[in-house]
């Protein structure tokens, strides 16, 4: 037989596409051509595939081979294509027969000896290839993480010659059963933060809607703690948005099965570039957006990003996609995230500090908080004001308190189940037409309208404080969305920064105001 194919997948953002590879032995001088579109690493595959075959004791062809890598308009990057190809090679020339290849798909990198090496995105290639019903062959370093997938057989393999030998039934692979999964650890707990119960309301309304937040406060008055703690009033990730999570982070060979079913927290350095925040390269791989699907990013230091970087978060903050293009392809990967960002209301960070240790001057405060567009802001749902803590919250009450993340973990839980029931998605999620449709109360509406015109609010902002609304009277066992739920919603809400990061009596006095629905912040 002088042609013969092989199956195999390709990576194109979260999805793997499936790739023919035929082999074909012609007439002519001994050559060896590779065509559909090989990135560099692929084209290299000659090399180790003809090396691969000879330390394994087989034969390599003194004829011209052809292999074509279908479809061809599809680009083809990494090593995960050298075995497909030398078992291609191997059934071509009769050295392996060739009917049961059609049973598998392959994939791995080989060595100059025929071992196999591991493969990136093993997880994401067998998450695609179960619809098929074929089983897949992977290296023994990546197939614990492939065989996190139900329904699908994944055989482990050492080396080529180890593939060959099942091929031919001499010593058949086993079918690698899938590890217990690991409890998953429990994050930090909301009672390590003293005092705060202003920010720990905020967190519980984030967690129970899915809403985006803004921590504003001094120094050590708990930012970092409180948004560490997010990620454990949320519901744990079901058996879909699990896997979803795991491939995403075995596209960016980062998965580790010891994480299996926690929510991402991502919490990347203020100095990272766009491309690490959205993912990128060539070929694109995923960022940190991403990298947090169903999970938490958190932003530290605000307003020292570069600028440009954080206007990237707008397109994923709206769709829940990033969509990256290049010259040669576009990827699109996930982002449905939860937004937490922190700052200092000033350069030094006591402005508006009882013990006076500010000296920044107007001018140098408004420049720190003009760094954040204002179209980023209108994309954040709630604002807090973080205060210092003073000795006496941080003194009082037993150090080993009892756990209170638990307890609004299993109400955030019961009301994120009632929001999907209700409406499809959770509050956060929904889309303008179905948040018109919210149960609201004649004195709630007046109530927004009035904010919405002394704020400055604008349509996206009113439909989001609408939403936070809706979260909160859920909180409150509310069909409908009353005034009180709105007063408060609005209260969260800030038209400028420089309106929501005053932490002198002057300030809390204007936020009462507002959450009482009589002033504008």
């Amino acid at each position: 037989m002088s042609i013969a194919t092989v199956r195999s997948r390709a990576l194109a953002g979260i999805s793997a596409p499936p790739v023919i590879v035929e082999v074909h032995l012609g007439n002519g001088l001994p050559n060896f051509h590779l065509v559909g579109l090989p990135e560099a690493e692929v084209r290299e595959a000659r090399e180790r595939v003809r090396a691969a075959l000879q330390n394994a004791g087989f034969d390599f062809p003194a004829r011209r081979v052809t292999v074509n890598l279908a479809p061809a308009d599809l680009p083809k990057e990494s090593g995960r294509f050298d075995l497909p190809i030398a078992l291609g090679v191997l059934a071509a020339t009769g050295q392996i027969p060739a009917p049961p290849l059609d049973a598998y798909e392959f994939a791995g990198e080989l060595a100059l000896t025929g071992e196999l090496r591991p493969v990136r995105g093993a997880l994401a290639m067998v998450l695609s290839a179960r619809a098929d019903g074929r089983a897949f062959v992977l290296p023994q370093a990546c197939a614990a993480e492939a065989a996190l997938v139900p329904g699908v057989a994944v055989h482990p393999a050492a080396s080529l010659l180890a593939v060959c030998g099942h091929l031919t039934g001499r010593a058949p692979l086993p079918v690698l059963a899938a590890a217990p999964l690991p409890v998953p650890c429990a994050p930090p707990d909301l009672a390590d933060v003293r005092g705060q119960p202003h920010a720990k309301r905020a967190l519980t309304i984030a967690a129970a809607g899915g809403h985006s937040l803004l921590l504003i406060g001094p120094p050590g008055a708990g930012k970092s703690m409180l948004a560490e703690r997010l990620r454990g009033l949320l519901p744990p990730l079901d058996p879909d948005h699990a896997l979803q999570s795991a491939a995403i982070a075995s596209l960016a060979g980062r998965l580790c099965t010891e994480h299996w079913g926690e929510r991402p927290y991502r919490a990347p350095h203020h100095t990272a570039s766009g491309v690490a925040i959205v993912g990128g390269g060539n070929p694109p791989r995923p960022g940190e957006v991403s990298l947090a699907h169903h999970g938490v990013l958190f932003l530290d230091e605000l307003p020292e990003w570069d600028r440009r970087v954080l206007e990237v978060l707008r397109e994923p903050l709206e769709s829940g996609l990033i969509n990256i293009s290049r010259a040669a392809r576009q990827s699109t990967f996930p982002a449905r995230f939860q937004l937490v960002a922190a700052m200092n209301p000033c350069p030094c960070g006591w402005h508006g500090h009882e013990s006076g240790r500010c000296h920044c001057s107007p001018d140098v405060v408004q420049r720190y908080r003009g760094r954040i567009s204002g179209p980023l802001l209108d994309r954040i749902d709630m604002t807090v004001v973080v205060p210092a803590v003073d000795a006496h919250a941080l003194t009082r009450g037993d150090p080993r308190a009892a756990p209170e993340s638990t307890a609004i973990r299993i109400r955030v839980e019961t009301l994120r189940a009632r929001q999907v029931a209700r409406q499809g998605v959770v509050n956060a999620e929904l889309g303008g037409a179905d948040v018109a449709m919210c149960a609201i109360t004649p004195r709630a509406r007046r109530m927004l309208g009035d904010a919405m015109s002394r704020m400055g609010l604008t349509a996206r902002a009113f439909h989001r404080v609408l939403k936070v609304a809706r979260t909160i009277a859920d909180l409150g066992d509310s069909e409908g969305i009353e005034a009180t739920h709105m007063a408060e919603a609005i209260g969260f809400r800030r038209a400028e920064i420089a309106g929501a990061a005053v932490l002198s009596a002057g300030g809390a006095r204007a936020r009462h105001r507002a959450a009482d629905g009589t002033a504008g912040p």
